[in-house]
């Protein structure tokens, strides 16, 4: 009889096989559900923030406009910047509480679980109102060139702070924009060195200037000026906590943006209205006359004939 020389040794070894039992010992295969994509987004509490700031920029709007009706042009100069800084702070506060100049930006986030790999990742959709920056682009230059005007800021210095401003907001939209974190930081960093070209400009030749414009000039421009680089220090600080890493939730971020809106238009521009609006020096030529006879067009009689 032929014998299979391995079943002697499979018999031998059928002890250390395993076999059937009543009671099966393997233990059920965790099982991980994906995660569903996560949207941050504006609730109850940011969509009354928003018509709160609206109000508020509609009636500074109207009551700039009462405050430079009772002024002669000469010194009005002032009183149009901050009508239309309010102006165009109510425009974009109410499209925003509208419902429009808002999208999502779309981001994934690194997340722990357990019973995966160490890491895994989220899509993260987070609501951005871009209208803000659309109403920082043209707000925010004017308010620089009311403190350029307060403080005597030569033209040259004038152009560089607008630019550099302008550069500032660009980069922080862009940075919002950002879908990874490359885009979002690097472009942060780019503003934050615009903003610094910004403070030089006021601390350095604003302060210098307004110096020569006697005690009074300088103690205003450095409180008044002082009051806006704080509250645009702290901008950046909401968006990095906000936008940038997602710690504070969308309403949360837009109650401190309206928060800061309004301290940093209608307070600013009452404030400086209030104290030295009337006793800025008046601006002839152009701005209160127009084009004088030498340099308007004339038609001569013939040719009018």
């Amino acid at each position: 009889m032929l014998v299979d020389p391995v079943m002697p040794q499979y018999t031998k070894l059928s002890s250390l096989l395993p076999t059937a039992t009543a009671h099966p010992s393997v233990a059920p295969i965790p099982t991980v559900i994906p995660d569903l994509p996560v949207y941050q987004e504006l609730g109850h509490a940011g969509h009354v923030a928003l018509w709160v700031g609206f109000i508020i920029m509609l009636l500074s709007t109207l009551a700039f406009i009462s405050m430079a009706w009772r002024v002669p042009v000469e010194k009005r100069v002032f009183h149009i910047i901050a009508t239309f800084i309010a102006a165009f702070a109510t425009i974009s506060y109410f499209g925003m509480a509208t419902g429009g100049g808002n999208s999502f930006v779309h981001t994934i986030a690194s997340k722990y679980h357990k019973h995966t790999d160490p890491v895994h990742h989220i899509d993260v959709f987070r609501q951005l109102f871009w209208a803000r920056y659309v109403d920082w682009l043209l707000t925010t230059p004017l308010i620089l060139l009311s403190l350029a005007l307060l403080a005597g800021l030569n033209g040259a210095d004038i152009l560089v702070t607008l630019v550099a401003d302008a550069a500032m907001i660009l980069t922080g939209l862009f940075a919002a924009l950002g879908e990874t974190k490359g885009q979002r930081w690097g472009f942060y960093t780019i503003a934050w060195l615009a903003y610094l070209i910004v403070v030089y400009q006021l601390v350095v030749g604003g302060r210098r200037n307004a110096s020569r414009r006697g005690t009074g000039t300088a103690r205003l421009f450095g409180a008044v000026g002082g009051f806006i680089l704080i509250l645009w220090t702290i901008y950046p600080i909401i968006w990095a906590l906000g936008a940038g890493k997602g710690k504070l939730s969308v309403d949360c971020e837009i109650i401190w943006y309206v928060v800061l809106d309004v301290l940093a238009k209608p307070v600013f521009a009452i404030w400086l209205l209030s104290t030295h609006a009337r006793t800025a020096p008046t601006i002839e030529g152009f701005w209160s006359h127009g084009l004088n006879n030498e340099g308007a067009l004339r038609l001569d009689d013939d040719e009018a004939a």
